[in-house]
């Protein structure tokens, strides 16, 4: 089983500044994506996207089409991942509570619908966000997660292989059944995966480059 790709047309700009996307020559236009959404982040560098619109906001309620939500939150990751700007809308079950913080390591949506206080929740998320809140990292024979979303700092540290190549099938989105039970379960655990009907989604990011110095991070 796997969810039907649903790949979007994207408005994109070459700078991050609005007054700056607005000056002639700075406008990427729609740029069609085409194909699954991995690597569709890179991409979207190398045309000199540095700013990007998704078309429709990312719907985490029943109703939700499973091929759409994961094509969207993996572009908002890689992307987050690239410091490229993300506008983007993120709309949850009116009693999803405070299920936003599981995603607060993203780019903040221009917008949340669902919850009783979406306003707070959003200021809330807009002020603690950064980059590198939460994201994995591999090493010589093993993978970390570093994850500051829920305040302190929490480290998961696994070398065995079959972590690393569950990472790879739920990077994009995959059906939880394809993971091994006891793999998938620590992710569970730790909160690192998001579960979407019978799919499972990678929530941290691997960046490509540090912004601070390694021990800071």
């Amino acid at each position: 089983m796997t969810a039907t790709i649903t790949a979007p047309t994207l408005l994109a700009w070459r700078d991050y500044d609005p007054a700056a996307c607005a000056l002639p020559g700075m406008s990427l236009g729609e740029v069609p994506l085409t194909g699954p959404a991995r690597g569709q982040a890179a991409r979207l560098w190398d045309l000199g996207a540095r700013r990007v619109r998704l078309p429709a906001p990312v719907d985490l309620t029943a109703s939700a089409d499973p091929g759409a939500v994961l094509y969207g939150l993996s572009l908002v990751r890689d992307l987050t991942a690239r410091a490229v700007m993300v506008e983007w809308e993120l709309r949850l079950a009116p009693g999803a509570g405070e299920s936003w913080r599981a995603l607060s390591h993203l780019q903040p949506p221009a917008a949340l619908q669902g919850p009783a206080d979406a306003e707070e929740s959003l200021r809330t998320w807009r002020r603690g966000h950064y980059l590198c809140k939460c994201l994995w990292r591999k090493g010589p024979g093993f993978i970390q997660i570093r994850d500051r979303r829920w305040g302190e700092l929490r480290r998961f540290t696994a070398d065995e292989p079959e972590y690393e190549e569950a990472i790879g099938l739920l990077d994009h989105g995959a059906p939880a059944d394809t993971v091994p039970r006891a793999v998938l379960d620590d992710f569970r655990g730790e909160q690192l995966i998001l579960e979407l009907g019978p799919y499972a989604w990678w929530l941290p990011y691997r960046v490509s480059r540090w912004l601070q110095q390694s021990i800071a991070i």
